[in-house]
């Protein structure tokens, strides 16, 4: 019985280590932006020692087309965000088509400061009516 104690306790703390070292690449970006800022994050602006700035903001789709998405955030800012063929839509972790983005879809949207299109579009929620269409 010691001997399997040992063992299990040697392989968890194993694992809580490679988990801590692991990088960030290994999770959704959704869920890193949901654990580190929360649900109450509207907005934030982030600068990398490389001087590059990036934006990151949360809100509901108002309107979308192939090369912009306009959102509302929580707080009534509306902000217009470049999208390109580049740009990754994501919802539950999976890639999705860009063209699948509707009015009141709920978003965090990765984008850099100098306004070129979105890195990403994390979907974080879906009204009901649209959920079998793209679910």
């Amino acid at each position: 019985m010691t001997r399997r104690f040992v063992f299990l306790a040697g392989v968890l703390v194993t694992l809580n280590v490679v988990l801590f070292f692991a990088g960030p690449g290994l999770a959704l970006r959704g869920a890193i932006v949901s654990e580190l800022f929360g649900p109450k994050m509207v907005r934030l602006t982030v600068l990398e020692r490389n001087g590059q700035e990036w934006n990151v903001d949360r809100g509901m789709i108002t309107q979308v087309s192939a090369t912009q998405v306009t959102l509302r955030e929580f707080d009534g800012r509306v902000q217009q965000i470049p999208l390109d063929s580049t740009t990754d839509v994501l919802r539950f972790g999976r890639q999705i088509s860009e063209s699948a983005l509707a009015p009141r879809w709920h978003v965090v949207i990765t984008w850099p400061a100098n306004g070129a299109p979105a890195q990403s579009v994390d979907v974080e929620k879906v009204p009901p009516r649209h959920t079998q269409a793209y679910g």
